[in-house]
């Protein structure tokens, strides 16, 4: 059955991620920690299907309460998909949104992109950074190395993090092929993402 093969490719995802990304979801883990005593909060951000992540670690049972997800209607399909792949790649639009948040430099960030070369999450990173705050990035680095930065630095969301957590998803964020069709199927970053969160 077609739904086993891909219960069977998550679950070896969550395995790649446990195995290879055990010293990353520490490290981050400690950052968190280190933001929490000092009195910091953590920020989580995410365009497009990232933003799930972010808001998945926000007011729920069985999560901490200093959570800030950074969100806008614009970003997460409420205006449609369209007006959210054109909103993430608006210049300027990271510094905006950062400016109706209450930010110090003992908080810390936590910014997923899959691809992490749209221009809205580096500008985040950017942002954070130029306010002393530490990031941990959730991306597909192998995704994000073979594709073209589109911010004007020049730079992708793994450059830029203090702590990057690959998600293990290969290129395209889907790892079923079946017959009759020509694209492949099955995303996985959002099952990866999240439980990465939740580690951390």
């Amino acid at each position: 059955m077609v739904f086993e093969q891909y219960i069977g490719e998550l679950q070896a995802l969550l395995g790649r991620i446990r195995r290879d990304q055990s010293s990353t979801i520490s490290a981050a883990g400690r950052i968190v920690a280190d933001a929490l005593v000092a009195g910091g909060v953590v920020h989580t951000f995410g365009t497009g299907h990232s933003h799930l992540i972010a808001d998945e670690a926000f007011f729920r049972a069985g999560g901490i309460a200093a959570i800030n997800p950074i969100l806008d209607e614009r970003l997460i399909f409420l205006k449609g998909a369209l007006e959210s792949t054109r909103a993430e790649r608006l210049t300027g639009f990271a510094k905006s949104l950062l400016q109706r948040e209450q930010v110090a430099a003992e908080d810390v960030a936590i910014l997923i992109s899959n691809s992490g070369r749209n221009i809205v999450p580096v500008e985040m990173a950017l942002e954070f950074k130029s306010r002393g705050v530490r990031i941990i990035a959730i991306t597909s680095v192998e995704q994000s190395k073979t594709s073209a930065p589109l911010h004007p630095s020049g730079k992708r969301l793994f450059e830029l993090a203090d702590v990057v957590i690959d998600n293990c998803v290969p290129p395209g964020d889907a790892l079923l092929s079946l017959p009759g069709l020509e694209s492949p199927i099955g995303p996985l970053s959002t099952v990866g993402g999240a439980t990465i969160m939740k580690s951390v």
